[in-house]
């Protein structure tokens, strides 16, 4: 489904200042989330087929090569096994990941090896991971991507702004680069982060009519991780929030636990190792 474009609205002080955060009922509606069972059978492989089409499947490594990204583009458009597929009985559903996301020096090879797809290239840009160089210098990255041809900018803001209260900036900064990224740190995506962040989508949503997306990465591993991803977002946005144009995963490894637990929702037995092409 195609969103209409958020246009962004005047920024408004005292909606950032009169907005209160009770951190303990936080920390417990997320303790309380993480402990339920997550979906069983059937309705696993569904939920997880769902989150495959979600991932942005990820390469930031500073060794990466065009083979690296050939490599992910393969499995972006088969991320799943024919075999597995068809056994499931969605052979026909034309599953591929959300997106693939790479650096901007990587982009040009991104876009040749999707040739023929839709899957969207996502680019890292404006000084990541640390979001300390020049702004000018951001948004050439940004240029940069996109005239490459990225389609959708991971930027990271500048946390001193946050951290110094430093709203009036953050706000000129995040207009002028549109997308936000965690960046890469020792802790990213966490549930109590999440909710918080959730509801001001939900909030922005009901005030302004417009629908933000979602993305949490870094840390991201295990298939059962991605089903209760999913069902946070399905309990706080609704089913819509759990679809690709609204809701993305950034990880690099966990399509390999998903299509693992796949092959044995498929085959009632796990797939040793070298049975599964790595991504």
């Amino acid at each position: 489904m195609v969103h209409e474009r958020n246009p962004g609205i005047p920024l408004d002080a005292g909606w950032v200042l009169e907005t209160q955060i009770n951190l303990a009922a936080v920390k417990r509606r997320a303790e309380s989330h993480m402990t339920r069972r997550s979906v069983k059978m059937e309705w696993q492989a569904g939920w997880l087929l769902r989150a495959v089409t979600c991932i942005d499947l990820t390469t930031l490594s500073g060794d990466d090569t065009e083979t690296n990204v050939k490599r992910l583009c393969f499995k972006a458009k088969r991320p799943i096994r024919h075999d597995i597929l068809e056994k499931l009985g969605c052979s026909h559903l034309n599953i591929t990941t959300g997106a693939i996301c790479v650096y901007p020096s990587r982009v040009a090879e991104a876009k040749k090896h999707l040739q023929g797809s839709n899957i969207p290239i996502a680019s890292v840009a404006a000084g990541f991971p640390a979001g300390q160089t020049p702004m000018e210098q951001r948004l050439e990255e940004i240029r940069y991507a996109v005239a490459q041809g990225a389609t959708e900018i991971d930027i990271v803001i500048t946390r001193p702004l946050v951290l110094a209260a430093r709203w009036e900036e953050l706000y000129d900064e995040v207009k002028a680069m549109r997308k936000t990224s965690t960046g890469k740190e020792g802790v990213n995506a966490t549930f109590p982060v999440a909710i918080t962040m959730l509801r001001a989508i939900r909030d922005y949503h009901q005030r302004t009519g417009y629908k933000v997306g979602f993305k949490p990465a870094g840390g991201i591993r295990a298939a059962k991780d991605a089903l209760s991803w999913l069902a946070i977002m399905k309990e706080e946005l609704g089913d819509e929030w759990t679809r690709p144009d609204l809701f993305r995963l950034g990880a690099s490894s966990l399509l390999t636990d998903i299509e693992r637990q796949l092959f044995h929702c498929a085959y009632k037995r796990y797939a040793a190792a070298h049975q599964l092409a790595m991504s």
